[in-house]
């Protein structure tokens, strides 16, 4: 890791999930990953006690405990009660979220070079007032200035793809009610934006997968990319942008894998994460474009009955250290 570089600051997650032993298991594994230093925002007492943890007050103290312990941000978890892995409990929801903030905030003051958030459950969160529909959003509006919105874009990095989402968390049937050329476009600037920034790519080649088999077949079996996906992409191009119509979503991802592309932007959530999670299951990592900080996470959720098994696997959370670090190396240099 460059010298310049700060440490990542890594949130809880909720502590009856998976989060506590990935992030002790991919502590334990810094040497043979290549993990670079992190800390984490926490409450020590959930960590197994095996793990040395260092308590820390500052993310600079991090790199000088991380080589001989575990180095947590110290908060209150308040359980009322011993913390049972695999179930989950609506009294971990106030430090779920402080522990969220308070990366988003140390991240933004410049402290730590990126946040690696821990899988959350948003039902135990809504149980206690949670506003927002998911974790993405939550951090997108801890980022955002008051008078504009940020509108982030889900990325998912696995398997040799790069797969924006044009939608996310939307019923099938209600995808056009979401998937407008006014959405779509933001969504295809922003990754071309974070490509260039986050990615290190002078000239970013993005694809546009269709929605409709065979993207449509000129009409014969949909008509949304004529009237939405190609008159984008071509209004894109008179831009600049390296962006291809609509092509097939069954030979897109291949395309990407042969090198004709640096990243698709998927109409809907399953057809972009079917080859990423096919291709790399336990290695896939969730990232989210368009924020001032830089943003990753495991792509998986919070794993109850392994938590509760002892059976967590931190693959993917070594994946999304690794990834933030490299975000960050590329955005320092264009930064300057």
């Amino acid at each position: 890791m460059s010298g310049a570089l700060k440490p990542l600051a890594v949130t809880m997650g909720d502590p009856a999930g998976c989060g506590p032993q990935i992030t002790q298991s991919a502590w334990r594994a810094r040497h043979t990953e290549g993990v670079s230093p992190f800390f984490v925002i926490a409450d020590p007492s959930i960590f197994d006690p095996a793990t040395p943890v260092a308590t820390i007050s500052t993310p600079d103290q991090a790199a000088d405990k991380f080589d001989s312990a575990l180095p947590v941000l110290p908060i209150k978890l308040d359980t009322g009660s011993a913390l049972e892995p695999g179930k989950p409990d609506a009294r971990y929801a106030a430090a779920i979220t402080d522990s969220i903030r308070r990366a988003a905030e140390i991240c933004r003051s410049g402290d730590a070079a990126a946040m690696v958030t821990n899988p959350i459950s948003k039902s135990v969160l809504y149980q206690t007032g949670f506003a927002f529909p998911g974790h993405t959003e939550f951090i997108a509006d801890l980022c955002s200035p008051p008078e504009v919105p940020i509108k982030p874009v889900m990325m998912l990095v696995g398997g040799g793809l790069r797969v924006a989402l044009a939608t996310i968390h939307v019923p099938l049937m209600r995808v056009l009610e979401h998937l407008t050329q006014e959405t779509l476009s933001d969504v295809a600037l922003t990754t071309h934006t974070a490509l260039q920034s986050d990615f290190g790519i002078d000239r970013p080649k993005i694809a546009l997968s269709g929605l409709n088999p065979h993207a449509g077949e000129d009409g014969t079996i949909g008509h949304e990319e004529q009237e939405i996906i190609n008159p984008v992409a071509a209004a894109l191009r008179a831009r600049g942008m390296d962006i291809s119509d609509a092509r097939p979503g069954d030979t897109v991802f291949h395309e990407a894998l042969s090198g004709a592309y640096d990243a698709v932007i998927a109409m809907t959530h399953d057809q972009g994460l079917i080859p990423v999670k096919t291709l790399d299951m336990w290695g896939g990592v969730n990232t989210t474009l368009g924020l001032p900080i830089i943003r990753t996470s495991p792509d998986h959720g919070t794993a109850y009955e392994a938590a509760a098994q002892e059976t967590c696997r931190p693959d993917s959370l070594i994946a999304a250290l690794k990834l933030a670090e490299q975000m960050a190396q590329a955005r320092a240099r264009v930064d300057g």
